[in-house]
């Protein structure tokens, strides 16, 4: 029984440790190599998990190999982009000025009850309203509305804004984040000034959320009052 559990673990680790190497991606973003590596991943270390008579190399190196083959394939389709379209395939427009593309859908085997639930979820609901509609080589659907059905910015106005950046939150649950901290350009010392002149101690601080202007948020833990 310990053997099984020491051998999971193992195996949890090395995958933990490929899928970093792989580098950072939602399972919606995959692209087709990388989900075949991912599935075959998972089959393989499967079979030394459930048969402790099995070597653990027997699962470790061929996860490994798999992982250097997809990162050779990835260098080469850097390099080679009739390669990339060979494997990822590319990216198919299905609606032009508002007119969906029958053929494309029907190469897709997209049905137009998927594309309709697409559209719908990006807030679009009147096909005239969209200019171009792509399906990227990961699956995901891409829109470009037409510029009468594009909300009006402060740009376009000639209305001048102020840009404080991205709140990001800087304590959680009582417990710094210094890489929140860095990202704002604060520091420790900062936020402990404010919630003394706030009058609320750290371990109070549900979440305190900042700019980097220095603009701040707090939420007291339940049961205290909101700032």
């Amino acid at each position: 029984m310990i053997i099984s559990v020491i051998r999971t673990i193992v195996l949890y680790t090395v995958i933990i440790i490929t899928v970093r190497i792989m580098g950072k991606r939602q399972i919606s973003e995959l692209q087709t190599s990388e989900l075949v590596v991912m599935l075959l991943m998972s089959d393989i270390a499967a079979i030394p998990m459930q048969n402790t008579d099995q070597s653990l190399l027997s699962g470790i190196i061929p996860i490994f190999i798999l992982v250097i083959c997809e990162i050779a394939i990835s260098l080469i389709m850097l390099k080679n982009a009739g390669f990339r379209g060979l494997i990822c395939g590319r990216p198919v427009i299905i609606i032009n000025d508002g007119v969906i593309q029958q053929k494309a859908m029907k190469e897709l085997r997209m049905s137009t009850e998927d594309l309709f639930e697409e559209l719908r979820q990006k807030d679009i609901f009147d096909l005239k309203d969209v200019s171009y509609a792509i399906v990227e080589t990961n699956g995901k659907l891409s829109i470009l509305k037409k510029q009468s059905s594009t909300p009006v910015t402060a740009k376009q106005m000639g209305i001048s804004s102020n840009e404080n950046g991205m709140q990001a939150v800087i304590i959680s649950d009582g417990q710094f984040a210094s890489s929140s901290l860095l990202f704002c350009g604060l520091s420790e010392k900062w936020a402990e000034m404010i919630l003394n002149a706030e009058g609320v101690k750290l371990d109070e601080v549900f979440i305190m959320t900042a700019n980097r202007s220095g603009q701040y948020s707090i939420i007291k833990k339940e049961g205290k009052n909101n700032e």
